[in-house]
């Protein structure tokens, strides 16, 4: 504690300051550290920037290659003014690039994103967030007890009594439209061969189970999700099962059981009793996989307790868990043991493996 104190004194000092920036040795650690503060500082803009360039297709007409700044005004409706701030602000954070004259092209950060459809649908689901966040402090002084747009828009989750179909299409599309990295991830991390079959729990639209059947042909699956979401499915190769995993016990049967995404999004009593109905429906020796983004996870602490922190107070219920915290509740569930598995990219999930 006192070693952090001495730090930030030093930190904090305009006379050091001053000279990390006149001494040639410190002064591009003085300039990152700057540029660093000033992103925290302005990084609602370049969300909002991001968020303008997506709404106004400027992205996605310059995915099918370059463009004049006469067009993508028409595109956007704006004045040619107006325009050339947004190309300016974009090209400024790598989402567009400037090539010659008025003609501009996707820049370094835009040519991974628009091939990206999760991350294009979560900046267009991120209103929702930005409008719940207009005023922090206050949504935080409330503690949960108003309702939020993201509120609303989860709604649905969880309780078949609670369900509404128009919105549980929505929730399941855009959870549709993230889960293909995700599922990507898990297939590198985890070797499903091992297992004759699986249940996806929450499973939504089904994209992770297709991934999982176009990687593994051999393997049952299985997917479970309030009828209102399962109504919307089409019959093929995966077994359809309709509940609450709160109000219904899950199918037996099978080896190895799923949770994508799912416990963090509930507080800790409700997740613990997801996890009880889990190790109910499997087998001694049987498997729960778990795949969510984790707090405390190396490389990505700010996507847990800063990102996921607050998107899931406003959304009214769950919590960033550590992987730490995660065992001890599978633990009380009744399950024997468990293990974290290392993912190419936990910045998209982590992983866990729980045997009951």
């Amino acid at each position: 504690m006192r070693l952090l104190g001495w730090r930030n004194r030093i930190l904090g000092s305009a006379r050091f300051q001053r000279h990390a920036a006149e001494n040639p040795l410190l002064r591009p650690i003085a300039r990152r550290r700057a540029g660093a503060l000033f992103d925290l500082v302005a990084g609602f803009t370049y969300s909002q920037v991001l968020l303008c360039t997506v709404e106004s297709g400027c992205v996605q007409r310059l995915g099918e290659g370059p463009a004049d700044a006469d067009e993508l005004a028409r595109l956007a409706g704006l004045s040619p003014d107006a325009t050339l701030r947004l190309l300016r602000a974009a090209a400024a954070i790598g989402i567009v690039e400037h090539v010659a004259g008025d003609w501009w092209m996707l820049g370094r950060h835009g040519a991974a994103l628009h091939g990206n459809a999760g991350a294009l649908a979560m900046i267009r689901h991120h209103t929702l967030l930005y409008a719940d966040l207009a005023d922090p402090l206050a949504l935080l002084r409330a503690d949960r007890a108003r309702p939020t747009a993201l509120s609303h828009f989860w709604s649905y989750a969880g309780r078949a009594a609670e369900a509404d179909p128009q919105r549980a299409g929505a929730y399941s599309q855009l959870m549709s439209a993230s889960q293909a990295p995700v599922a990507q991830e898990v297939l590198a991390a985890y070797d499903l061969s091992r297992h004759a079959s699986l249940l996806d729990v929450g499973g939504g639209q089904g994209t992770f189970l297709e991934a999982v059947g176009a990687a593994h042909p051999a393997l049952r699956l299985g997917l479970f999700d309030l009828p209102e979401v399962t109504a919307r499915l089409e019959a093929g190769r995966v077994a359809v099962h309709p509940g609450s995993f709160f109000e219904d016990a899950l199918p037996r049967g099978y080896d190895c059981i799923s949770l994508v995404r799912i416990l963090h999004d509930h507080d800790d009593g409700p997740a613990l009793e997801i996890l009880r109905n889990i190790r109910a429906a499997l087998e001694p020796g049987g498997t729960l996989l778990i795949a969510e983004p984790m707090a405390d996870t190396p490389g990505a602490e700010a996507m847990g307790d800063a990102y996921f922190g607050f998107y899931l107070w406003a959304m009214g219920q769950g919590r960033p868990r550590t992987a730490k915290e995660i065992r001890s509740m599978l633990r009380d569930a009744g399950f024997v043991r468990s293990r974290r598995i290392a993912a190419r990219q936990p910045i998209i999930t982590s992983l866990m493996v729980a045997v009951a």
